[in-house]
């Protein structure tokens, strides 16, 4: 069960206000706009807030009756002074209680400053037990856990706020800017992006892989392909792609945040390894496509609503102490290659089965 610091139900009829904190990272922040979205159409009554980055602000823009508070933690609200002054920050803006689904150092120090003024606190419960069960080398406990999306929604429920994931609609599609079909050149092809990055290299497919795949997709001439990521290094090397290729586009640097996120919501689908792009087009019901490596879905993070189908795996038999790890950052050696026994095509067939 998720903990919680105080028992008392809050007051529903006079129109409660709910801080919702989620700080990083982006993937993490996008695999709550689902829920949110839930709460919202079951009590359009309660306010929410969502404590987060600046950057992460336009992931949250279809939810009505939903602000964003920006979290300064590099500068203004850094340290124990810094999340004091947010503390009564937040404080004057009204709230009656708090969903922590971040479960960090930052947020248990809000939790204390909260307390201390009779904020009732609930805090995700991460699963850390049956996680390290899941990828503990001996003994492992190979079983499907908890996605947490439901471990979001299950907040909520501790609150007195008991939402059905089931009941989730998807929101019409957004209307693109002239920048992005300037940017698209109105092509009337499918759409598909392509996030070919992670944060660990133990869960990214081999580039050269991947660039098999993109040559296979462009040279059949149905597709658009639209390439995403971040940072030089990345744009860097998505440039160097999409020049060699008539169907392909790269996305980095061209559109700010907002613009590239509705981008997504208008593709037809996205293939990217277990990272935020993932959970970016999964919020707006794109069927997307990951590729895993040292991680596993059972853990918890395939993108919501997605078929366990759409998870194409490495040779599991072959590396049978996948998942090594939740976020990918431990592995065991010889595990530095296990995305290698995903063959291109097999890529290519989940796009055209798509």
């Amino acid at each position: 069960m998720p903990t919680v610091d105080d028992k008392t139900p809050l007051d529903k009829s006079a129109g409660a206000h709910i801080l919702v904190i989620r700080l990083s990272a982006m993937g993490d922040v996008a695999m709550t706009v689902p829920v949110l979205r839930v709460f919202r159409a079951t009590y359009p009554d309660v306010k929410l807030t969502v404590l987060t980055r600046t950057f992460f602000e336009p992931i949250f823009s279809d939810i009505d009756n939903l602000e964003v508070y920006h979290a300064d933690v590099t500068k203004k609200h850094k340290g124990i002074l810094g999340l004091t002054r947010l503390s009564k920050e937040l404080r004057k803006l009204g709230i009656d209680a708090v969903a922590d689904l971040h479960h960090v150092l930052r947020s248990n120090i809000l939790k204390t400053l909260f307390s201390m003024h009779g904020i009732k606190t609930v805090q995700i419960n991460k699963g850390r037990a049956e996680k390290k069960a899941l990828t503990r080398s001996q003994n492992k406990v190979f079983e499907q856990l908890k996605t947490t999306h439901q471990r979001y929604a299950d907040v909520f429920d501790a609150l007195g706020y008991p939402i059905d994931l089931t009941a989730h609609k998807f929101p019409k599609k957004i209307p693109l800017t002239s920048k992005i079909l300037s940017l698209a050149q109105n092509s009337t092809k499918k759409w598909l992006g392509i996030a070919p990055f992670a944060q660990y290299e133990s869960k990214t497919y081999p580039l050269e892989l991947m660039v098999e795949v993109i040559a296979q997709l462009d040279k059949e001439n149905t597709f658009e392909i639209f390439l995403f990521g971040g940072g030089k290094r990345e744009l860097d090397i998505l440039n160097n792609i999409s020049s060699k290729y008539n169907n392909v586009t790269n996305v980095v640097g061209k559109l700010p945040f907002e613009d590239e996120l509705k981008l997504i919501a208008n593709l037809d689908a996205m293939v990217a390894m277990d990272s935020g792009n993932a959970h970016l087009a999964a919020m707006y019901g794109l069927p997307t496509i990951t590729l895993w490596g040292v991680t596993h879905p059972y853990a918890g993070f395939i993108p919501f609503g997605q078929p366990l189908e759409n998870a194409i795996l490495p040779n599991l038999a072959k590396y049978d102490q996948i998942p090594t790890s939740i976020y990918g950052n431990k592995f065991p050696p010889g595990y530095e290659k296990v995305m290698h026994t995903i063959k291109p095509e097999t890529v290519v067939e989940a796009v055209h089965n798509l």
